[in-house]
């Protein structure tokens, strides 16, 4: 029998869309940093791979916020697509400027988001497209 937070999660992908299946699009807006994350955790935990949700929602939350700032895009892609051992969060914008992983210093308040994903995930790239590029990264998907 489906808990509620299994209905809320089916809820969310049925509203929204489900990345785990074909690219969904949002708007380019912070607060469409919310939406990419409650689509992650619902992935993850409809994969039973909740122990990942933290680190995810992390991660995404800085693409999208990369994406969101700096491309000018109207719209963004989110899509999560699954390999055996692995999950991948992919965000597309249509901008072809290549994201900068810049030093951090302790103080510093701004420019982490590269910095976190290259040190809380396994790997991560960049994959230029004919028009925009694809920001992603992966996680070793060991069940628990």
């Amino acid at each position: 029998m489906p808990t509620p937070r299994d209905q809320r999660d089916a809820n969310t992908l049925d509203l929204l869309g489900d990345p785990s299946v074909e690219e969904v699009r949002l708007v380019s807006r912070p607060e469409s940093a919310s939406a990419a994350r409650r689509l992650t955790v619902s992935v993850l935990r409809l994969w039973s791979l909740p122990h990942l949700a933290d680190v995810c929602e992390l991660l995404v939350s800085e693409l999208v916020g990369n994406a969101v700032r700096h491309t000018g895009a109207r719209t963004f892609g989110l899509r999560m697509p699954r390999r055996r051992g692995w999950v991948r969060v992919e965000v597309r914008d249509p901008s072809r400027a290549l994201p900068c992983l810049l030093p951090v210093r302790e103080l510093d308040t701004s420019g982490r988001g590269l910095f976190l994903v290259d040190k809380l995930s396994d790997r991560w790239g960049v994959d230029l497209l004919p028009r925009g590029k694809t920001t992603w990264f992966e996680l070793r998907a060991t069940d628990r």
